[in-house]
């Protein structure tokens, strides 16, 4: 059953989806599957999870949040322009020549972004040392770093993962984007990721796992962190890539390419979308 205050959220999640797709197209910038995979754990997240206020995007207490998977920042942009961090027009400007939201994010580009990825895997090593300056400063702000599965190819992201336990970082929650395709293949076929939530267990982690299209699942997931005394947590969002129109879901192509404008509206119908 769905929760009658789940509902907005999915329909802000459509919204989202509707200008993240928009953005590509005006742009002709690709990572689109990847951008709307995540669109969810963003909603979840930014809605109902992190500690922080738009107004104040500095403030040295807020929660953080890093996308680690820098491809993807078109549904971080748009996630943030809702959340009130800026004008929603400034969207307009998504890699475009002398404009603010770059295609790869670098910190200070925007109110909300903070930290430069898409060299991936250096996610989690930098949230790490954030919850652990928290830690040493006796702060109360939580990190939370989302992440692809195929970041977790990446041998910085174990370094991390052992390290974290180590220094008892349970405000630190890493949220994997699990949507089971890297640039040319399948992730499970590239290497051995499974089982990922016992991997994370066996390095000292508190893990669940989750559907990560189910917003009331999410932040059900999410609420854990800091739930088990000195352990980090690790949730485990199992996605499709391209979700939410029909003909981009679970489809590599898009990946790679943008969407034509009967691409556009189409995606707009069926997400619900009033042009």
């Amino acid at each position: 059953m769905i929760e009658a205050d789940e509902i907005p959220l999915r329909r802000l999640a459509a919204a989202i989806r509707g200008r993240v797709i928009g953005m590509s197209a005006q742009a002709k910038t690709a990572h689109l599957g990847s951008a709307l995979s995540c669109v969810d754990i963003l909603v979840a997240a930014y809605w109902k999870i992190l500690r922080l206020d738009p107004s104040k995007s500095g403030d040295p207490l807020r929660d953080r949040l890093i996308l680690s998977k820098g491809h993807a920042v078109s549904a971080l942009y748009a996630t943030l322009a809702e959340r009130g961090f800026f004008p929603m027009a400034w969207l307009d400007q998504y890699n475009q020549p002398g404009g603010r939201l770059p295609e790869q994010p670098f910190p200070g580009c925007l109110p909300g972004v903070e930290a430069a990825t898409g060299s991936l895997g250096h996610g989690l090593p930098l949230g790490t040392g954030m919850a652990l300056a928290a830690k040493i400063r006796n702060q109360s702000f939580r990190v939370f770093v989302l992440m692809s599965d195929g970041e977790c190819n990446e041998g910085a992201v174990w370094e991390s993962a052992m390290f974290a336990p180590a220094k008892k970082l349970d405000n630190l929650c890493v949220m994997v984007d699990f949507n089971r395709w890297q640039a040319t293949d399948r992730s499970l076929e590239v290497m051995s990721l499974e089982p990922l939530a016992e991997k994370f267990r066996a390095f000292g982690w508190d893990a669940v796992e989750t559907d990560g299209h189910d917003i009331g699942s999410l932040i059900d997931a999410l609420s854990k962190t800091g739930a088990v005394p000195g352990k980090p947590l690790a949730v485990i969002a199992h996605t499709v890539k391209g979700k939410g129109v029909s003909f981009m879901e679970d489809d590599n192509n898009w990946h790679y390419r943008s969407p034509n404008a009967e691409e556009v509206a189409r995606a707009r119908k069926e997400l619900g979308l009033q042009d």
